[in-house]
């Protein structure tokens, strides 16, 4: 057992704790919502199971309906009229022609980790969880991943190769949504970019039910706009993307009381700009609860977390790190050289499901008035004790456009700010509030703009959807999704509308 696992002070436990205690009430209200809505669609006929699928078409009520809707995210649960549970692409095309029919919109369920708008009755919801399959090719560094694979998936057959893709701060997210919406990973993106960056390929089911296999050659607008615009412009079966060849790396997490954060985050926000693209990092300002199931040294403190992922040689991220090492006495300090596989320690992401309340934002800077102004609105005497506020570094490859440019956008951005707590339906109008005050004092430092990956059902709306590109990009989105989807029947996510 590690010094980290003996006191279990990580991002998964502090979420879980918060959000334990709503679980229970969340559900309960989902499931009254659901007897509410057993009379279907306002007089329209219910939705019909379509024949020939190799997977199962749910009902409401049926087995198999409440494990397929579930999700990571308790805070918008799915209430859909038919989920079908797809094992292959050709059941994802006939639940799209289904959908095109019916004109009935259509949404799509790896693991649920990013909920927007409501799916209510009138929609079909297809799970991709059985669609699992990953495919190494070590000769040529890439990886085929189907809609349903997790990181997970893809790391327990990239890693014994020594290879791993641009994965995410937990391997329990689904590869295909992420990569979608950017994929910025806090381990390899400022060395890398973005994993949209290195898709080959995509194999995606279009409004018209049929099957594309899309690359920069042979489409290069939808190209351009799958990787950026998540599910906006087609269902998509499989994606084909590079492999590095990273098998280990010096990191881990520093911690240190809450009443240090001023004092890393300014010598954070002189260090940051001194560092190699090979350098990853991120703070992030915390409330552990006062519980008994928290950690006794650490019950019911504020603290603050140093993240680093370092992909050069030991000696140099020592040197770099060294610095920060030394602003104060840390409470533990769990940065050191570890095989690829230890990475997802760094963030200790909830394992869920939680009811898990996000807002986001991206900085231009981080100056010495902004980290003023973040530790009083989110450090250890702040108003309200939000769970996590995050700060991560962009810039370096991150900030490049790849060979074949895509959508995601902002790549001017400094950092992302990233906040997040847990709360049942009593405690959730607070917590949101005190999440919205967080991205509104933070203000005079953004760009304006936002992450599409980190946006949440508090960011769903048309409007917002928009600031998470240029207005060039999205004005080009938008023709686009009039091309492929003009009745928008991909519609139940961050949408953007046709043109």
């Amino acid at each position: 057992m590690t010094e980290q696992d003996s006191i279990g002070v990580d991002r998964r436990h502090v979420l879980g704790l918060g959000a334990a205690a709503g679980a229970t009430a969340v559900l309960g209200v989902v499931a009254t919502g659901e007897a509410a809505q057993a009379g279907g669609r306002g007089g329209q006929p219910p939705l019909c199971p379509p024949t020939g699928l190799k997977g199962r078409a749910l009902l409401p009520g049926q087995a198999g309906y409440a494990e397929e809707i579930a999700g990571f995210n308790l805070v918008q649960i799915p209430n859909p009229g038919l989920v079908i549970a797809a094992e292959n692409t050709r059941d994802v095309q006939i639940a799209v022609r289904l959908a095109a029919r019916r004109r009935a919109p259509i949404a799509v369920l790896a693991t649920g980790h990013q909920p927007s708008v409501p799916i209510g009755r009138d929609a079909i919801l297809v799970s991709t969880k059985g669609m699992r399959d990953v495919t190494i090719d070590d000769r040529r560094r890439t990886a085929r991943a189907e809609a349903g694979a997790r990181w997970t998936h893809v790391l327990d057959k990239s890693l014994p190769e020594g290879l791993t893709g641009i994965n995410g701060s937990t391997p329990d997210v689904g590869v295909v949504g992420y990569t979608l919406g950017g994929g910025l990973s806090p381990t390899l993106g400022r060395r890398y970019g973005y994993a949209a960056d290195h898709v080959r390929s995509i194999d995606l089911v279009t409004a018209d039910g049929r099957l594309r296999t899309v690359t920069g050659w042979n489409d290069p607008e939808l190209f351009f706009g799958v990787r950026g615009g998540k599910s906006n412009f087609g269902l998509v079966t499989a994606v084909e993307f590079d492999l590095f060849p990273v098998s280990t790396f010096y990191g881990g997490a520093i911690i240190f009381d809450g009443k240090d954060a001023a004092r890393l985050l300014h010598a954070y926000r002189r260090w940051v700009r001194t560092v190699p693209e090979a350098m990853s990092s991120s703070v992030a300002l915390m409330h552990i609860p006062d519980a008994p199931t928290s950690p006794p040294p650490l019950r019911g403190k504020a603290i603050v977390s140093l993240r680093i992922c370092w992909t050069g040689r030991r000696d140099t991220g020592e040197a770099l790190v060294r610095p920060l090492r030394g602003i104060a006495t840390p409470l533990l300090d769990t940065v050191t050289e570890q095989p690829y596989a230890a990475f997802p320690a760094i963030h200790s992401d909830p394992a869920g499901p939680v009811p898990a309340y996000e807002r986001t934002g991206l900085l231009r800077d981080l100056t010495g008035d902004a980290v003023e102004a973040l530790v009083a609105v989110a450090g250890p005497d702040a108003p309200y004790p939000i769970t996590m506020v995050e700060v991560r570094h962009l810039g370096g490859a991150l900030a490049r456009q790849p060979r074949h440019p895509n959508a995601v956008a902002h790549r001017d951005a400094g950092f992302t700010l990233f906040a997040a707590g847990g709360a049942g339906p009593e405690d959730a109008p607070a917590l949101r509030e005190a999440l919205a005050r967080v991205v509104r004092r933070m203000q005079p430092w953004s760009t304006g703009g936002s992450y599409l990956n980190f946006m949440s059902v508090d960011e769903a709306s048309t409007r917002a959807v928009s600031h998470a590109y240029p207005e060039h990009v999205y004005r080009r989105l938008r023709k686009l999704k009039r091309r492929v989807d003009p009745h928008n029947l991909f519609r139940l996510n961050h949408n953007i509308p046709p043109a």
